[in-house]
């Protein structure tokens, strides 16, 4: 029996958002030629994607590819990271890995030392 997944549509676009929780917005740029006058024109469409390791980050040029509605909004899911962002370098394996190691509370989100919060002061009173 193969195991050869169908043949899934895919896109490229940069990465404008990931404040969600597991997803990011790309935003994806098409040029066509107008039909009757022959302009070249270009229009630009927002999909929000599915990043389960949350390793994109604003400014990437990534692949998606179409999958089965994840959410109201989600029917798009992260393949690759073509390009990371100049402000995040340009090693985009070393970026994947260190994500995937953080992938447990979510990547995205700066995590809280719990001795720096132990020594803390709290607010409201002595």
């Amino acid at each position: 029996m193969s195991e050869i997944r169908n043949f899934r549509r895919t896109l490229q676009g940069v990465v404008t958002s990931t404040k969600g929780s597991k997803t990011i917005t790309v935003l994806v740029t098409r040029t066509f030629q107008h039909a009757k006058y022959g302009k070249y024109m270009r229009r630009q469409k927002k999909y929000h994607a599915h990043d389960e390791l949350e390793v994109a980050g604003d400014g990437d040029i990534v692949e998606i590819a179409a999958t089965r509605p994840i959410s109201k909004l989600k029917c798009w899911r992260l393949v690759k990271i073509l390009t990371a962002a100049p402000d995040r370098g340009s090693d985009v394996e070393a970026i994947a890995k260190a994500a995937a190691e953080a992938a447990g509370a979510g990547a995205r989100k700066p995590k809280v030392e719990a001795a720096a919060v132990a020594g803390a002061p709290k607010a409201g009173g002595a």
